[in-house]
């Protein structure tokens, strides 16, 4: 099947010309239509674009034209990404209606690049919650288990890629909402050091967090979008201006002398013992190929979750004010303009988002704000001088993805039972640092993610590692069934 391939796998056919462009496209548009009643990955599928674009990269193929890295390859994105003339709800009836005038920086990278838009995928209501339940819509389901969530915000995007729909996605993380939603269904995904990938276009939920970044099927094809992706943007204030590395050089396979910091806070309590087992399981890969490791502590990790919940929803309710029903998006029907705005909004958004603007709205008061928001901001600081400590000795850091393995949908009813799935992804975000995760294994036949934490900057040091665990690891790569979970998944 065409669309199990990798995207190296499928650019080294595009250029011997073993398959078309258009015939890769028609088979992942093929794959969406088959699967997607029961993966509802997809918000909406851009087809007759698709294979228009398709056709123009094999015709400049024919021609002899000079084409981009990844001329040809399927990619969805995000439906907080905007894309110019195509539809860009953030899974919200908020913006139900909104056609962007303009498409992302992301968008335009990966179009220069050659790559082929097949849709925008599902996530949680302008990317707040950890499992697409919040999402206005529908709800994205587990490849590996359909009873199961995907996991959030970027649930739509690592499901399509699980699924073979597309070759690879792009998602948005905040607080871990494109490395949770990966350990959950069994592919890559990587959040880049702040100011990596320009954020021009993505609709903002937390601008000092918000990072886009890819998710593949492999390590290699991370390397390779982000390319693509790493440029400085002058469109956006936080994009860094620096020298970029080529990422997929950087796959030697040699970890041979790196330090690896394991912290004992994320194999904790809270963390699922099976889920513990495999990816102790995994660091030793990584040992029998010559790295070193030595478990050490990062004693603020316990007070991530409450600053991330304090930080993220007061950038949130700032943010989010711009959605009022005057300017575009939904407006609700009212006698005069307060009643409009209060209609619009309470109608608008739901009650996830609500309750963080509201969380937000109180930590930002005049009243509040000296000890809530300022003294969360101080605390930030703190724990990010927890990593730069322990980067101080060593290469990386790894831990757990998630606490879990994914689990079924409905099943968390509690909120900070579900707010503390990010345990393990919070503390880089909030340092601002690069992470990647990477399937390492199963339990009950479920995916598990091990997440590595580099340094600012740091990207191919954890892409390294990363691949050179993958090439030694010894999995076998399992496709999901696409069934709700009634046995083991099949090879």
């Amino acid at each position: 099947m065409i669309t199990k391939l990798t995207i190296a796998e499928a650019a080294d056919k595009l250029a011997k010309k073993e398959i078309s462009a258009y015939e890769l496209a028609e088979a992942a548009l093929q794959r969406i239509e088959e699967t997607d009643e029961k993966v509802k990955a997809f918000l909406r599928v851009t087809k007759d674009e698709a294979l228009k674009k398709a056709a123009e990269i094999d015709e400049k193929r024919r021609q002899g034209e000079e084409l981009g890295a990844l001329a040809g390859i399927p990619v969805a994105y995000k439906d907080n990404i905007c894309t110019e003339g195509v539809l860009t709800t953030c899974a919200s009836k908020m913006l139900h209606n909104f056609v962007p005038p303009y498409s992302a920086t992301v968008v335009e990278l990966l179009q220069q690049a050659g790559s082929v838009m097949l849709g925008k995928t599902n996530l949680d209501e302008f990317a707040i919650g950890s499992s697409t339940e919040n999402s206005a819509f529908f709800t994205t389901h587990n490849p590996w288990d359909l009873k199961r969530v995907a996991g959030g915000s970027s649930g739509g995007s690592a499901a399509a890629v699980a699924a073979g729909q597309v070759l690879f996605a792009l998602g948005t993380d905040t607080g871990g909402s494109i490395r949770q939603p990966a350990a959950f269904c069994g592919v890559v995904g990587l959040k880049p050091t702040y100011g990596l990938i320009s954020r021009y276009g993505v609709v903002a939920f937390s601008s000092s967090l918000d990072q886009v970044g890819p998710v593949t099927k492999n390590v290699e094809d991370c390397a390779l979008v982000l390319n693509v992706l790493a440029k400085h943007d002058p469109r956006d204030s936080t994009s860094v201006k620096r020298e970029i590395p080529d990422y997929a050089g950087a796959l030697t396979g040699e970890v041979k002398g790196l330090k690896i910091g394991v912290p004992k806070e994320y194999f904790g309590d809270g963390i699922d013992p099976q889920v513990k087992a495999v990816v102790r399981k995994a660091l030793d890969v990584l040992l029998s190929l010559g790295a070193e490791a030595e478990e050490i502590s990062l004693p603020l990790t316990e007070y991530g979750v409450p600053v991330y919940y304090l930080i993220a929803p007061a950038e949130a309710s700032s943010n989010l004010a711009r959605f009022d029903g005057i300017r575009y998006g939904y407006r609700a029907e009212a006698d005069d303009l307060e009643e409009m705005y209060t209609k619009t909004r309470s109608e608008g958004f739901g009650a996830e988002v609500k309750r963080r603007i509201l969380l937000g709205t109180y930590a930002l008061s005049a009243e509040r704000f000296a000890d809530f928001y300022l003294k969360a901001l101080k605390v930030r600081t703190l724990i990010k001088q927890d990593f730069d400590r322990a980067f101080a000795k060593f290469d990386l850091l790894l831990t757990p993805t998630t606490p879990n393995v994914s689990y079924i949908k409905g099943e968390v009813q509690d909120l900070l039972t579900e707010y503390m799935n990010d345990y393990c992804t919070i503390g880089a975000s909030l340092a601002g640092l690069p992470a990647i995760s990477v399937p390492c294994g199963y339990v009950n036949g479920l995916p598990v993610g091990m997440q590595l934490i580099g340094k600012p900057f740091a990207e191919p040091t954890i892409l390294r590692v990363a691949h050179a665990y993958e090439q030694n690891c010894g999995l076998e790569r399992k496709i999901p069934t696409l069934t709700e979970m009634g046995g083991s998944p099949s090879e």
